[in-house]
């Protein structure tokens, strides 16, 4: 049941908070919703309703959709109940649509999308700039050693708030290694922000199965799928 799968999700993070001497209260969940029908989103949102009301230190989850297509097509049903974010590349012939229903941009990779993302909207739209820690070709995301300057570009621009930094952890059973990515994307944060780009202290990453390793170096934001909805539909 997936208000079931939800409540242990929460049990996770918060234990991972604990053993990391951090508040709980400070990593927040995202539901990672890519395939997932838009019942099956509804259902989660509710019991994470449900849960809030029995206790209101929770904060909402948010909804995180890898595909615009799939964010266009849910939005509808999610507009109001839930923060949606744009955690997968965004093509800048889907700039338009993506900001009809986000709320915030994970994907950041380039000058080129923010100044795009900025010249689009009128109002202030939150961003992460992606970071590729792992180095995998498969992987999205800035070089790290590009990650500090890009910033500060970034923050540059009139409607565009850097917010955070993004990552996709390492695909290795190596749970060091996928560690160390976690740690190197918090120390780039740390420099980000000593460099000027004092908005950006979010930290997004971690997912259903290494959220415990996120959260220890320091996630704020875990993105979480699989661990909710069970496996993905094809």
């Amino acid at each position: 049941m997936i208000a079931d799968r939800l409540a242990d999700v929460r049990r996770r993070v918060a234990q991972a908070a604990l053993d990391a001497g951090r508040d709980p209260a400070d990593v927040r969940l995202l539901l990672a919703t890519k395939t997932q029908p838009v019942d099956l989103v509804l259902e989660a949102l509710a019991a994470d309703a449900r849960a809030r009301a029995a206790d209101p230190t929770l904060s909402a989850v948010l909804v995180g959709e890898n595909r615009v297509q799939e964010l266009v097509a849910k939005g509808p049903s999610l507009d109001g109940l839930a923060s949606l974010h744009l955690i997968g590349p965004l093509q800048s012939n889907k700039v338009n649509a993506a900001l009809r229903w986000a709320s915030c941009i994970e994907s950041v990779e380039s000058l080129d999308l923010a100044e795009r993302l900025s010249a689009r909207t009128s109002s202030t739209l939150d961003v992460y700039l992606q970071v590729n820690v792992s180095g995998e070709e498969s992987k999205h995301g800035v070089a790290p050693s590009e990650a500090v300057a890009l910033a500060g570009a970034v923050a540059a621009l009139p409607h565009v708030r850097v917010a955070g930094l993004m990552t996709v952890g390492a695909r290795s059973d190596d749970a060091a290694a996928v560690r160390a990515g976690y740690a190197l994307l918090r120390s780039l944060r740390d420099e980000v922000v000593a460099a000027g780009t004092q908005t950006a202290t979010e930290l997004s990453m971690g997912m259903s199965g290494d959220l415990e390793l996120a959260v220890a170096e320091g996630a704020t934001l875990v993105r979480v799928g699989s661990a909710v909805f069970g496996a993905r539909p094809r």
